[in-house]
């Protein structure tokens, strides 16, 4: 039987001490607290000599200098055939003390050296626990805290739990680091420790991981910015070719945008020849005016390959005091631009077309939805944007004659106010038509003129796909569900240096090239096109590809940040939004094992994955829910269930 409750357990006899033997002929007691010792742990606890007594026994055993037997050192301290004084000394002996060693029934005092070594080493410890005890009740408290008041090691820890809330999880948690997580609640992955990173102020609540490892989060160097400023000042002045430059500032010319677009680079004009010949002319901002090739600004550019269009605003390509002044085509501002003009047939075929540096100064600016005001009215003073609108239909006509593929609809996206997030819809009216188609033929015109003068272009194709069959499609509603039907058939597109068939376009040859501002390419487009017209060498098609190349991961880098913007702003508003149910149409299966399939909601003109009944088939009424959304965990599950008299 051991201790003070006496209960049963069987010891190896090298981890017994003998302390007092029982008297002669005595019964084996069945605890301590029986006769003859009559120990409890109080008792036991109250015989403790004080920390003075136990002091004055080290000096004096050091000062001898000779190890004593327990009883010896006990004797030291009061009787030495005292019980409960024997447990007490011998207790604080087995425990944590460092005035002496207690080895084979042994007192010996430490040396002064070793004892104040003890102590330091003891003091360290004491710290150590202190601070981690410290920065364990940080993370369990859950509340902002100032790394500066932790110390290396545990912002160390920070900034790895930083890394795995990026996603950059390689690295492995160190074990105490984990149990540091545990006092948290907190599992050790990444959407949970990103919910901990906000909880302590250290994680914006909208913060993109991708965009946080790429060129567009730091903004511009200061060089940088200081370049642009110089070049802003430098605008108004002659630049080398301005002297040929057609002068187009006569055209009346109209620009339209949404209304919160600042970097203009495209607008349009319409000229009525003699002999009553219309003349559509499509301009582009110029930005190699100021910015020439393999500039510091140039290279830059390059290495983005693109601005990036978030929820919460404009990350540019170029710096906002270049992209939104000079390089802008600015409402009553004489602005330097390539000008592309184009005559069409009867059916919308290009009849003519040409294209040169210019100076424009386009007459005013209009909105989408002012656009679609003044096509609707047609007042008379705005008959250039009715007739515009005319040709540009005619166009489009001609390109849906030849196989091109239309399926426009309402698109609904969410926009940042703020920690806020709106649904904005926008609706495919005329003027986007417009614009949109304007801009397809300005890049069929651009392709025909690089293929006549054998121009190595960044050309954008796509194969020829077998679409369903017409009895298939007429099978399914109009809008979406057919859409749905079609673009499931449709290759990616691909870029290269040759020109080659566009096939939802329908066009022979194709290069994007209204967009230099926003878009490296179409600045090599311009390039290209200037050295073709001023007999200079052109990039030969090796160069061409080669820079495509380099612009490949930027763009893809791009796109991914875009996407990871556009998906945790939608699961910002789904999670502000999570008792709403909306009306939904089953589209497609995406993966018919899991349930999962593309559902269309009218309501936010959006297609979203979603849990659907098994035997759906395109073109059901669904109810959409949301089953669960965490913004921070990147996670949205949604459910769509047959809607009344559909199940």
């Amino acid at each position: 039987m051991a201790g003070f409750l006496a209960r049963p357990q069987q010891l190896p006899l090298r981890l017994i001490t003998l302390l007092i033997p029982l008297p002669s002929g005595a019964d084996v007691p069945a605890g301590l607290g029986a006769s003859p010792w009559k120990l409890s742990a109080d008792v036991v606890a109250e015989a403790l000599p004080s920390r003075r007594q136990l002091g004055e026994a080290w000096h004096l055993l050091v000062e001898d200098g000779q190890p004593q037997p327990l009883t010896d050192f006990v004797s030291l301290l009061g009787d030495g055939a005292n019980p409960a004084l024997l447990a007490a000394c011998w207790l604080w002996l087995e425990g944590e003390q460092l005035l002496f060693r207690w080895r084979h029934g042994v007192v010996e005092p430490r040396p002064v050296d070793e004892l104040r070594r003890l102590r330091r080493d003891r003091r360290r410890e004491r710290l150590v626990l202190e601070r981690r005890r410290h920065w364990h009740e940080a993370l369990r408290r859950r509340q902002p805290l100032d790394p500066a008041t932790l110390d290396p090691e545990h912002r160390r820890d920070l900034e790895l739990l930083m890394l795995w809330a990026g996603g950059d999880s390689t690295d492995p948690l160190p074990l105490e680091l984990r149990q540091a997580l545990q006092v948290a609640h907190c599992p050790a992955e990444t959407g949970a420790i990103r919910h901990l990173m906000v909880d302590l102020g250290l994680w914006q609540p909208h913060h993109l991981p991708s965009l946080a490892r790429s060129h567009w989060q730091h903004g511009f160097s200061e060089d940088l910015l200081t370049e642009a400023e110089q070049l802003v000042a430098q605008a108004d002045q002659p630049q080398p070719g301005d002297e040929h430059r057609r002068d187009l500032t006569g055209l009346r010319m109209v620009t339209i945008d949404d209304v919160d677009t600042r970097d203009i680079d495209d607008g349009l004009s319409l000229e009525t020849l003699p002999g009553g010949v219309q003349r559509l002319w499509i301009h582009v901002a110029d930005p190699d005016r100021l910015v020439p090739a393999g500039s510091p600004l140039d290279l830059e550019a390059r290495r983005r390959a693109s601005s990036l269009y978030l929820a919460g605003g404009t990350l540019p390509m170029f710096p906002e005091c270049l992209s939104t002044g000079p390089f802008s085509l600015v409402q009553g501002r004489r602005c330097a631009a390539w000008s592309l003009w184009v005559e069409l047939d009867a059916a919308g075929a290009v009849a003519d077309f040409g294209l040169q540096r210019s100076w424009v100064q386009p007459t005013y600016r209009l909105s989408y939805d002012d656009a679609d005001d003044l096509i609707e009215l047609a007042p008379p003073q705005e008959a250039d944007l009715l007739c515009l609108h005319q040709l540009l239909l005619r166009r489009r006509g001609w390109r849906q004659q030849h196989g091109a593929l239309m399926m426009d609809q309402p698109e609904g996206r969410i926009r940042a106010a703020g920690d806020e997030p709106v649904l904005e819809i926008v609706e495919p009216g005329p003027s986007r038509l417009l614009v949109a188609e304007a801009m397809i033929l300005a890049g069929a015109v651009v392709a025909e003129f690089g293929r006549r003068e054998g121009l190595a272009l960044p050309y954008r194709s796509q194969l020829p796909t077998e679409l369903p069959s017409t009895a298939e499609l007429e099978a399914l509603a109009p809008g979406p569900v057919r859409h749905a039907a079609i673009k499931r058939c449709l290759s990616r597109s691909h870029t290269g240096t040759q020109p080659a068939l566009h096939f939802s376009l329908a066009l022979e040859g194709y290069a994007q090239a209204t967009s230099p501002i926003r878009r490296y390419g179409d600045l090599l487009v311009q390039r290209q096109l200037q050295a073709a017209l001023s007999d200079q060498a052109p990039l030969p098609e090796e160069d061409v590809a080669a820079l495509l190349s380099e612009l490949e991961d930027p763009v893809k880098q791009g796109i991914q940040i875009s996407r990871e913007d556009h998906r945790h702003w939608q699961q910002v508003w789904f999670a502000a939004h999570q008792r709403d149910q909306w009306p939904g149409v089953f589209l497609r299966w995406l993966r018919p094992h899991e349930r999962l399939a593309l559902v269309h909601v009218e309501d936010l003109a959006m297609d979203l994955v979603a849990e659907c009944p098994e035997g759906s088939n395109p073109g059901d009424a669904l109810l959409l829910r949301v089953l669960e959304v965490d913004p921070l965990r990147d996670q949205l599950r949604l459910q769509g269930r047959a809607s009344v008299g559909q199940a």
